[in-house]
């Protein structure tokens, strides 16, 4: 048999695209390699364009051949002569099962039915599809076989509750909550007092310095402002908000015309459009007005160098990107920094999987402004982690913490878990295949409606879960007091989660149920398994 296997995102492009919908497939396509190179030959295409030659070519040679694509339905491609399988991860209760902007696809069961079999990540994804295509339709349940991966991992660092210090490096920034000097202050501009307010300060007559022209703007910058106003753009359309959508354009699109190209215009062009023109003040107005400094906060750190950062104690762990409303990062954060706040050996380190700073940064440091002073620790890790350092992630970690409203694997999970990691998780969608009151603190939940991530009109169809609050934190204080107490109990829960993550994704089952699915023997030796890291959010 031979495996076509694509992904959208591929070895090269996967620096870059931390945070898009859909990267977390080039993890999965990874995971699946050494399964499927144990049952026959694997043929990783660059585009879709390849397939067809690709089978027609092995066809004449009379061999099997079948197509993987990792995506969802709505995003796989229709009309190939390869036999093919769509390889889904999904988190809700449902399928989209309603046609949009005449798109056949954005119905699944359409694409689903026409494959006639599909592999999901879950069980929970399994009985959405099957409450829609019947009970009897195909489905392989095929978590990522990633337990072999992490056997050096498990051998260089031993889980232990208490870590004595472990050096983190990473390629880009660290913000460090006890190095940005958090202050509620610091969330407001400084006000002057009333009588500063209405009594001018004296001028002092000093001859008016000669007016310094700005440094022109290059194109580099402009494609820069470009590219950021595209994307803020692209967010008005997609993601809901409180504002109106041709409000949130017109905003973004004025933005980069003062920004980008307002000074390529001729000045009489620009006299003619007093909306985009900001009025010049008289010298006696400017004398009136103390100047503005600008907060330290929105200064962006450098994301070029290659920090280091040094943690210890009772380190929780979590890797996520901000701009997935699944992940609720907020009550990650809120949550252990009540639960710990006057606990000086207690750390979150947060890595994040997303490459736009700007996106989440102010809105950290205001999280963390507001909830300080706060005697915890937390740390996040902007940029991307080698192997090397990600082994070095794993290795710090007492705890890997998910507060997540749903999921369709979630790889960083798992791999904490395979590393012997104890966790701090709900046991909801496709949490509920692997974890329970053994391996980790389990965070209540309940169900909410939502909708589809795709769903442009934007209407309830489905259902997530909403954590609660106060029993996230409840875990974070219990799990403090088992790892500082009660060591023994940690190692035994951290033997289960291990023990859990060998029976969940080991190679060989999984090999097996691979093979029985598509009708392979499955007699070949067990590949070698390089340690090949990257905790995708799948």
């Amino acid at each position: 048999m031979n495996f076509i296997l694509y992904s959208d995102v591929n070895e090269r492009s996967i620096s870059q695209s931390l945070g898009r919908a859909e990267y977390s497939y080039y993890f999965v396509l990874k995971a699946y390699r050494p399964v499927l190179e144990s049952l026959g030959r694997v043929h990783v295409v660059a585009s879709v364009a390849e397939v067809d030659p690709l089978y027609l070519q092995l066809l004449q040679d009379g061999q099997e051949c079948l197509f993987l694509s990792f995506a969802p339905p709505h995003k796989t491609p229709i009309g190939l002569q390869c036999p093919m399988v769509c390889v889904i991860a999904w988190e809700y209760d449902s399928i989209p099962s309603e046609c949009a902007d005449n798109d056949v696809r954005q119905d699944w069961r359409q694409t689903l039915a026409r494959h006639g079999r599909v592999i999901t990540l879950s069980t929970h994804t399994a009985q959405a599809i099957r409450r829609s295509l019947g009970e009897d339709f195909p489905v392989l349940v095929l978590p990522t076989p990633l337990w072999e991966r992490f056997a050096q991992v498990r051998r260089d660092y031993p889980s232990v509750p208490v870590n004595p210090g472990t050096t983190l490096q990473i390629k880009g920034c660290i913000i460090d909550s006890r190095a940005l000097g958090l202050s509620a202050d610091g969330l407001i501009a400084p006000i002057l007092n009333e009588q500063e307010a209405l009594t001018p300060s004296p001028v002092e007559e000093v001859p008016e310095p000669t007016p310094e022209s700005p440094p022109p703007l290059t194109l580099r910058r402009r494609a820069f402002i470009t590219k950021h106003y595209l994307y803020e753009g692209y967010k008005a359309v997609a993601t809901p908000s409180q504002h109106r959508t041709l409000f949130l354009l017109k905003h973004n699109l004025r933005l980069w015309y003062r920004e980008a190209v307002s000074d390529l215009l001729p000045a009489a062009s620009r006299e003619n459009r007093p909306e985009l023109s900001e009025p010049v003040p008289s010298a006696a107005a400017e004398s009136e007005v103390p100047e503005l400094i600008e907060h330290p906060q929105a200064l962006l750190p450098d994301t070029r160098e290659n920090p280091r950062i040094d943690v210890s104690g009772v380190v929780y762990v979590s890797v996520f990107n901000p701009e997935d409303g699944r992940k609720n990062w907020h009550h990650l954060i809120t949550a252990f920094c009540w639960a710990m706040r006057d606990v000086e050996d207690a750390t979150l380190v947060l890595k994040i999987t997303q490459n736009d700073l700007s996106s989440y940064y102010v809105h950290l440091i205001t999280l963390l402004s507001q909830l300080s002073p706060f005697a915890c620790r937390v740390v996040v890790l902007h940029g991307y982690l080698e192997d090397e350092e990600f082994a070095r992630l794993y290795g710090a970690a007492s705890f890997y913490v998910n507060a997540s409203r749903c999921e369709g694997l979630c790889l960083p999970l798992m791999e904490f878990m395979s590393c012997a990691r104890p966790v701090i998780a709900p046991d909801h969608t496709a949490m509920r295949d692997y974890i329970d009151e053994r391996v980790g603190f389990i965070v209540k939940s309940s169900r909410e409606p939502t909708i589809w991530p795709e769903d442009v009109r934007i209407l309830y169809r489905t259902l997530r879960h909403r954590p609660d609050w106060g029993s996230l934190k409840a875990a974070y204080e219990d799990s403090y007091a088992m790892a500082k107490n009660h060591p023994q109990a940690y190692q035994a829960m951290a033997i289960a989660a291990n023990e859990r993550m060998r029976e969940y994704c080991g190679f060989a089952p999984l090999q097996q149920r691979v093979a029985a699915f598509f009708g392979l023997e499955a007699n070949r030796a067990i590949t070698s398994l390089a340690v090949e890291t990257g905790a995708a959010s799948c």
